[in-house]
């Protein structure tokens, strides 16, 4: 059978009782985007009446209506996989939710799909109609849309498209109730000579008079445009919000602001079924810049700890959002495919995707995660505004594999394993790595003991894989081509790094890029020298 394509349209109007924050937390952050991970959920908006009860509106485009009535998205709506923040939140609220079937659509040229990343911050006005009329009477109301009113409704300024459904044919209602919306651009011709003139014809008259009931109409500003990973921090500083929150299945938690920083836990699923989980952290303003932070291999997310403190101390860098995630390899999940800079970078895009990030602020990364922002810098400038390289190169050094297969053979020779069972890296490795990596200086101190643990337990078959990113690529043909503005920043002692990302940074682009030295670091100089990189970071963002 074809697909019907669809809409879930859900009205709702929350009771007084219901803190506002806890409304917005749970529907930005929990009830919306577990809807937008289903793959026939193509996208979702919330609109708030102008005036009206009920105040709130919501609606999704679907694929295919069929999928409603299935396992995948019915169990969203059980008892055993609701939370319980889900279930006390939605006996304050009146909700009505109809599935509706396609009917037809019409576009403006210049109309613009506000699903698209490339879209965010665009807004819109909807004009929701619905009515009942004998069937007997449907075939003259298709011809009166199709024949007059869409064509004048299109010449009314800021008209962007008309889209008309019916009561869909799952639906077990002996009533059948149409709807139309209009789509306006925000600065529109509502109420003008062209919109009047929609609205006084013959035909239109004997429509409204003789053929339609129950007709209601409601005008709608957009609020909100859901994505499949919850991003709204707002919510989690107002005065109102009610804690904590973690989701049953213990893979999203939400943190409120502490000392001005609110935070969000998820994860993101890439279009080869791998999840990153990622933290999202800082300013509450949704339209906030976003800096990303990709980790070196064999370490998680909490490398940045002491940056992102000592970042936040500098006043001017609130107004940043900051997104950490952990790439592959850190699990054993990596996906079928190998892993190389090009799938690395393309995860970094996945994650602005899901974030609706049309352009990241900057991209920092360090070693292995430094490859992948200066190769993500390089492949998708219309994504990137600068990128900051910690300790890499431009080119895989020869003998790579050679080395780190040697590094492999140490772990598997150890044969450590999780509680879990799991094979890891276990600690001998990590005890090489880690000492490699800091300076001698700082060989005795907690921070060095904390990244050995990170290493210690990283997955041994995501290592495996991972590590293949690192045998064979070459981005020095790009270097000159590069547009974002650039930055790379090498520890003084990490071997001859110092010197190869000097060249580096001459020759990259035009006129180069900024070259930095952190004293008393090796390898991982956000770690071992948290102020010091913050420092220059904020310089070279701010220049």
């Amino acid at each position: 059978m074809a697909p019907t394509p669809g809409i879930l349209y859900v009205t709702m109007q929350p009771e007084p009782s219901l803190p506002p924050a806890q409304f917005h937390d749970w529907y930005n952050n929990e009830h919306g985007p577990t809807r937008l991970r289903l793959p026939f959920v193509s996208n979702g908006f919330r609109y708030r009446a102008q005036g009206q009860d009920p105040e709130w509106m919501a609606i999704y485009d679907i694929v295919d209506n069929d999928e409603l009535t299935k396992e995948p998205y019915t169990r969203l709506r059980t008892d055993a996989v609701k939370s319980q923040r889900e279930k006390e939140t939605m006996k304050q609220i009146k909700v009505d939710r109809k599935i509706l079937d396609l009917v037809g659509s019409r576009a403006a040229k210049h109309f613009r799909k506000l699903e698209e990343v490339k879209a965010e911050g665009e807004k819109n006005c909807m004009v929701a109609v619905s009515f009942c009329i004998p069937a007997e009477k449907e075939q003259e109301v298709e011809r009166w849309y199709e024949e007059e009113h869409i064509d004048m409704l299109s010449k009314v300024p800021g008209w962007l498209r008309t889209r008309r459904f019916v009561t869909s044919r799952i639906t077990p209602e002996d009533k059948r109730e149409f709807l139309a919306l209009h789509e306006f651009a925000p600065k529109n011709g509502l109420g003008g000579k062209e919109h009047k003139a929609s609205m006084n014809t013959p035909w239109q008259k004997e429509i409204m008079e003789n053929t339609m009931s129950e007709k209601r109409r409601y005008v709608y500003d957009l609020y909100y445009t859901f994505g499949p990973a919850p991003r709204d921090l707002a919510p989690l500083s107002s005065e109102d919000c009610i804690g904590a929150f973690k989701s049953p299945d213990k893979l999203t938690r939400t943190f409120p602001a502490s000392d001005g920083v609110a935070a969000i836990e998820s994860f993101v699923t890439t279009s080869d079924g791998v999840d990153l989980p990622y933290r999202l952290e800082g300013c509450t303003d949704s339209d906030a810049p976003l800096i990303v932070l990709d980790n070196s291999i064999l370490v998680n997310w909490g490398i940045w700890d002491g940056f992102i403190a000592a970042f936040f101390k500098h006043s001017q860098n609130k107004k940043y959002r900051i997104l950490r995630f952990q790439k592959r390899g850190r699990s054993s999940q990596c996906g079928d495919r190998p892993i190389t800079i090009d799938v690395l970078s393309s995860d970094v895009i996945t994650l602005l995707d899901a974030l609706r990030v049309p352009k990241a602020a900057a991209v920092i990364g360090v070693s292995l995660g430094g490859a992948a922002t200066l190769n993500t810098a390089l492949k998708y400038p219309d994504r990137v505004a600068a990128f900051v390289c910690c300790d890499m190169s431009s080119k895989s050094p020869a003998g790579n594999s050679k080395i780190w297969g040697e590094r492999i053979a140490m772990a598997e020779k150890e044969d450590a394993k999780a509680s879990s069972g799991e094979p890891i890296v276990g600690s001998e490795l990590a005890e090489v790595t880690v000492k490699r990596w800091f300076v001698p200086e700082n060989h005795s101190t907690s921070e060095l003991q904390r990244l050995k643990e990170m290493v210690a337990t990283n997955s041994l078959e995501g290592f495996k894989r991972s590590v293949q990113a690192l045998f064979e690529y070459d981005m020095k043909p790009l270097m000159k081509e590069g547009k974002a503005k650039g930055a790379f920043v090498v520890g003084d002692e990490d071997g001859v790094l110092p010197k190869t990302m000097e060249e580096m940074a001459e020759a990259y682009g035009e006129k180069g890029a900024e070259y930095q030295v952190i004293e008393k670091a090796g390898h991982l100089p956000m770690v071992e020298q948290p102020e010091e990189f913050a420092e220059f970071v904020t310089q070279f963002l701010g220049s």
